[in-house]
This record gives C-alpha cells, sequence and structure tokens, in this order.
C-alpha cells in the first residue's frame, strides 16, 4: 500500500513511476537499453523516464542527451573487456545536477535522489556530476575496472 502526501513536502522526496523501475530491469535484464534518462515530473510527483537509448548507442550519444541546464538521474550499462580478455558489464547511476541548473530543481532531485536509488536495483557505481568532466568517458573507465 503507498501513501501520497499532497503538498510541498520535498524532504520526502518522489516517488517512482512503475515504467521507470520496469524501463530499468528491462536494461538490466535484457539489455533492451544502453541507458535510461529518468527526469522528475512534478505534476504526478514522481520520476519518469525521458529518454531511452538502443543498445548500438554510444556513450556520447547518452551525454548529448542529458540537458544543459536541467536536473536529470540516468543509468548507463557499460560494457568493457578485463586485462584476463574476459567481458563484462557495469551499471552506473549518475545524478546529472549541473551548476547552472535552477536551485529548486538542484534541491528537488537531492531530495528524491536516495528514493530511485533504492528502487534501482542492480546499479554497480553511483556518479554525481555537476559538469560533463565529471562523468566523461575515462572517468566511468577507471570506475569500472
Amino acid at each position: 500500500m503507498s501513501f501520497r502526501i499532497r503538498g510541498q513536502n520535498t524532504s520526502s522526496g518522489m516517488g517512482v513511476a512503475d515504467h521507470s523501475k520496469h524501463t530499468f530491469l528491462e536494461l538490466k535484464r535484457k539489455k533492451v537499453y544502453r541507458y535510461v534518462i529518468f527526469k522528475i515530473d512534478e505534476k504526478k510527483t514522481e520520476v519518469v523516464v525521458e529518454k531511452t537509448g538502443g543498445p548500438a548507442e554510444s556513450y556520447d550519444d547518452f551525454t548529448a542527451s542529458l540537458p544543459e541546464n536541467d536536473c536529470r538521474y540516468a543509468v548507463y550499462d557499460f560494457d568493457f573487456v578485463t586485462s584476463e580478455n574476459c567481458q563484462k558489464s557495469k551499471i552506473f547511476f549518475i545524478s546529472w545536477s549541473p551548476e547552472t541548473s535552477r536551485i529548486r530543481a538542484k534541491m528537488l532531485y537531492a531530495t528524491s535522489k536516495d528514493r530511485l536509488r533504492r528502487e534501482l536495483d542492480g546499479v554497480h557505481y553511483e556518479i554525481q556530476a555537476t559538469d560533463p568532466t565529471e562523468m566523461d568517458l575515462e572517468v566511468i573507465r577507471d570506475r569500472a575496472h
């Protein structure tokens, strides 16, 4: 049973849409997506899927999909080969909060992050980024190895 609190109670964070959870599971289990970008829908008071990227899309495609001046959450499925020549995959949770975004958006995303993270079981690493250099491909590679 779930309860929704009406009003400006941002300390508890936003709910997570069932579709958001299902889309993450498709990325994790079926490899249907390379990445999923989530946004907060303030009217529905929940985290919803904004965009998905197919398995053939690159990390550059993913980073280009993030807004320059607004916050988002994202998961990225990073494939790599280990030094023992084994194919591996690690799922990254990225909290994107650019310095140029509105203060209200930063606060809303910060207070809702933990609830979303609890729903996304199977994330290996978490990155908080305020500019693109904090989440470039080298950072992802270093964390995965």
